[in-house]
């Protein structure tokens, strides 16, 4: 007598993020608990989602030392790699299959380079920066290493709303570009809210002797745009769309310079 087949449940955990959805499935359900307590406030009960992705993991042994990460499309499919890594994902067909370690970490990797190529098509894009609202405004803080993001996070007002401070999600929706929280975390230890305003204004950082505020010129703004955005793949037409994108923002948002001294003072001149 042939032995029946053995039906493994699949666990679906459907992840929010900027007004996508993405749903994670496994079969492993301590893993599954893991990405509820991840994405936490970023699970949705929406029954339709951008794409789903199956996860399938792998021993800690599975991972190599390769910290680079690779993105490029091969037959209609963009594969996606690390050392802790591996995915592919079809756009066409809306799925795709991940082989990684059994850590949040890599399915945060992931997902940062999914969100990249889906905004990358609507003039939206990922960037090295704080983000928060408030009075209904969204403002962005980028710089380098140290410039302050996680600082001028740190002192915003109670009635300011945390976004992230880490990775800003910007989208370009009904001809004005909106900010969004992400689940992201950053040296602060915490995710940002599950919520979103108008972008008003992209500061970029510089600690000083005093809190002052100057304009910054379209070519310096564009080129401060680039190099905190986040983008992997490995293609010229997403290249070409992610220049476009910072060059239209640039356009008509304004990019000005905040040097600050590290008090809460400072978000006197944040309006």
């Amino acid at each position: 007598m042939p032995e029946l087949a053995t039906q493994v449940e699949t666990y679906s955990a459907a992840i929010a993020i900027g007004g996508f959805t993405v749903r994670l499935n496994t079969t492993d359900a301590d893993f599954f608990e893991v990405l509820q307590a991840r994405y936490a406030g970023f699970v949705s009960n929406e029954p339709s989602a951008a794409f789903e992705l199956d996860i399938d993991l792998c021993p800690p042994e599975c991972a190599t030392s390769n910290p680079d990460v690779r993105v490029t499309f091969r037959s209609g499919n963009w594969i996606m790699q690390r050392g802790d890594f591996r995915a592919e994902w079809s756009p066409a067909a809306g799925r795709g299959r991940i082989r990684q370690t059994a850590t949040a970490y890599s399915t945060d990797s992931m997902l940062r380079i999914v969100h990249t190529l889906l905004l990358a098509k609507s003039g939206g894009f990922l960037m090295h920066a704080a983000s928060v609202i408030r009075n209904r405004k969204a403002f962005l803080f980028a710089g380098e290493s140290g410039a302050g993001k996680t600082t001028i996070s740190s002192l915003a007002p109670a009635d300011a709303t945390l976004l992230t401070d880490e990775i800003s999600y910007v989208r370009n929706l009904d001809d004005r570009y909106l900010a969004f929280g992400t689940p992201f975390i950053g040296d602060l230890g915490q995710a940002g809210e599950n919520a979103s305003a108008p972008v008003a204004a992209l500061y970029l950082l510089a600690k000083g002797l005093s809190n002052s505020i100057e304009p910054v010129g379209a070519a310096e703004a564009g080129r401060a745009v680039l190099a905190n955005m986040l983008f992997f793949a490995e293609d010229a037409e997403m290249v070409r769309l992610v220049f476009q994108a910072a060059c239209e923002f640039v356009d008509r948002v304004p990019v000005l310079r905040l040097t600050f001294v590290p008090d809460a003072r400072v978000w006197e001149l944040i309006r």
